[in-house]
């Protein structure tokens, strides 16, 4: 496969990563939900969008597919500009892989609960358990932390590489930047939904998810449309 087919392919699936990705957010907005300390209300809750929460552990399996296979791509690309840039690459494509790793951890938790809901016997206790397992990684700290590496990373990259066109770095920077203003909500303190800057609330969710999103649908149109392929640059 050549570099220009994998620039098509990678595109393909940044394009199929942030639409996936896009697609679970009305799921989400499916509620109230209750208070995540109350065992009892939230396993009806899981109960009765049991459904709604299993496909949106599904859309997640497949916005990680096409997230590696982008990243994997753009680790290619990197390294075929410029062999010295090579380390940026890969560190690119392990924060995506730690990234996705521990959000795979988190839909396994999140897929527990759902699991005990809807058995003949659930338990409270156990759907805390598992719901409060998920708060930092899922649209958590953790999550955000490992986001604002990869968009960092891959801004850096593509300044010293030009494998897309040079405003989009600037766009990974903001997202990074965006994303460790949020990553502090650790310290907010215990869940309360009626407060903005807080852990499992919308605002910290919405800051460190579209950002992002708006980095992968403007580097993954660029890599579709651009015919130019950066060539090796000299070493500095």
């Amino acid at each position: 496969m050549n570099d220009f087919a994998i620039r098509r392919w990678s595109g393909a699936f940044g394009v199929a990563t942030a639409a996936l990705w896009l697609a679970q957010f009305p799921l989400y907005m499916i509620g109230p939900a209750p208070s995540v300390y109350d065992g009892a209300a939230y396993s009806a809750y899981l109960r009765d969008i049991s459904t709604i929460a299993f496909t949106r552990i599904l859309l997640d399996q497949g916005v990680y597919i096409c997230m590696l296979v982008f990243a994997a791509g753009f680790r290619h690309l990197v390294r075929q500009a410029r062999s010295d840039y090579e380390w940026l690459g890969t560190l690119l494509f392990g924060t995506a892989l730690v990234w996705l790793a521990v959000t795979l951890v988190a839909d396994g938790l999140a897929g527990g609960a759902v699991l005990d809901a809807i058995s003949a016997h659930p338990d409270p206790v156990v759907t805390r358990a598992l719901i409060l397992g998920t708060l930092l990684i899922y649209n958590g700290s953790t999550a955000f932390v490992m986001t604002a590496l990869f968009l960092a990373v891959a801004g850096v990259a593509t300044l010293g590489t030009r494998v897309l066109p040079a405003w989009t770095s600037w766009l990974a920077f903001i997202g990074a930047g965006l994303c460790l203003i949020v990553a502090p909500t650790t310290f907010a303190g215990p869940v309360d939904y009626d407060r903005m800057y807080h852990v499992r609330c919308f605002v910290p969710a919405l800051i460190a998810n579209f950002p992002p999103v708006l980095w992968f649908v403007a580097a993954s149109i660029a890599l579709l449309v651009q015919r130019r392929i950066p060539t090796q640059s000299p070493r500095e």
